[in-house]
């Protein structure tokens, strides 16, 4: 129980779901490309990396001194399609697909706008 609630504060935060979409738009990407495309310092966007790692949310696949981070599974876009119906931001009854491209992303960086 304690690791779903932490998993759950993980998303809670609008820095580290600018991540997340932004890996969700982008596919695998280096943490300078992060900072840039979500306006944040690059130690700011290695630590929110860093506890989403620990909590199994991105991976990250190292090539020389640089790494390159994507969501862990598709579980992590079927939780924001999840609360982004719930909110009432997407229809509830649409169907979640993990094998085509979400509209998550697009919706989701409108919210947080």
């Amino acid at each position: 129980m304690e690791d779903l609630a932490s998993v759950f504060g993980l998303l809670g935060d609008p820095a580290r779901l600018r991540l997340l979409i932004t890996l969700l738009e982008g596919g695998e990407v280096c943490v300078h490309d992060l900072a840039t495309v979500t306006g944040q310092s690059e130690s700011g966007v290695s630590h929110a990396l860093r506890l989403l790692r620990a909590h199994r949310v991105v991976v990250v696949r190292r090539s020389g001194r640089s790494g390159f981070y994507r969501l862990a599974d598709g579980h992590v876009r079927i939780l924001l399609d999840v609360a982004l119906a719930h909110l009432g931001h997407a229809p509830a009854a649409r169907a979640v697909r993990t094998d085509e491209p979400s509209s998550a992303a697009a919706e989701i960086r409108e919210a947080l706008a």
